[in-house]
């Protein structure tokens, strides 16, 4: 059988038209720490906590576009970030293979220059002081150099219903990450969730104020 007869056509899986949570609610959950949309959104779409940012700094927010790639090969990696648009962000399983280097400066770059807004990645990523130089936000569960394949006849998708630990991340969803995690809010509960999310901001301010004035933790919820 020739090399062109074993080639899966990667457009059988890979989904391009997807419905993403709208700008104005990606910009209202930019200022919301990923604790507090978990919290809001009912203590749900925490994503491992296994998985941190590479650098100091990093920060992602904006509408999931989802890889579910062969363990070991990044090469449906390579064709998300062309699937993907401007701000979007790359939410990745390797199928458990996590001990490869699946990410690094080359697709760091081309990442950036495509405008994606990150990568989340179950999985490891290598080249971390380059990584943190050229500033594109990569959130994964370490580091590892050990190189992948590309299989051109394996079968991955993009854009398909993509389970990470205990959450199923959608297309579109809304996906933020910080220094204490990553947190995945379905693109329907965006809204609820971010609005929850600024309530809760303001009341814990007023939570801080009242302890610096001298009350305490038991008397502020009632506990005593």
């Amino acid at each position: 059988m020739s090399a062109d007869l074993q080639r899966f056509d990667p457009a059988q899986t890979t989904q391009r038209d997807i419905q993403r949570v709208a700008v104005e609610l990606i910009e209202a959950a930019r200022a919301l720490p990923s604790a507090t949309l978990h919290e809001a959104a009912g203590k749900r779409g925490a994503l491992p906590a296994a998985i941190k940012p590479v650098a100091p700094g990093f920060r992602i927010c904006g509408p999931a576009v989802t890889v579910h790639a062969p363990g070991g090969d990044n090469l449906w990696l390579h064709r998300a970030i062309y699937a993907a648009q401007p701000g979007d962000v790359l939410v990745v399983c390797v199928a458990d293979a996590y001990e490869y280097g699946y990410w690094g400066e080359v697709m760091s770059t081309a990442s950036q220059v495509r405008q994606l807004g990150g990568l989340v990645i179950d999985g490891c990523v290598r080249d971390r002081s380059l990584l943190e130089q050229i500033g594109f936000p990569v959130f994964a569960r370490g580091l590892s150099i050990q190189g992948t394949g590309k299989d051109f006849g394996a079968r991955g998708w993009i854009n398909a219903p993509t389970r990470l630990g205990n959450v199923t991340v959608h297309a579109g969803d809304l996906i933020v990450g910080d220094e204490d995690g990553v947190v995945c809010i379905a693109r329907q509960d965006a809204a609820r969730a971010i609005e929850a999310g600024h309530a809760r901001e303001a009341a814990e301010a007023g939570q801080l104020r009242r302890l610096k004035a001298g009350e305490t933790t038991l008397g502020i919820f009632g506990w005593e």
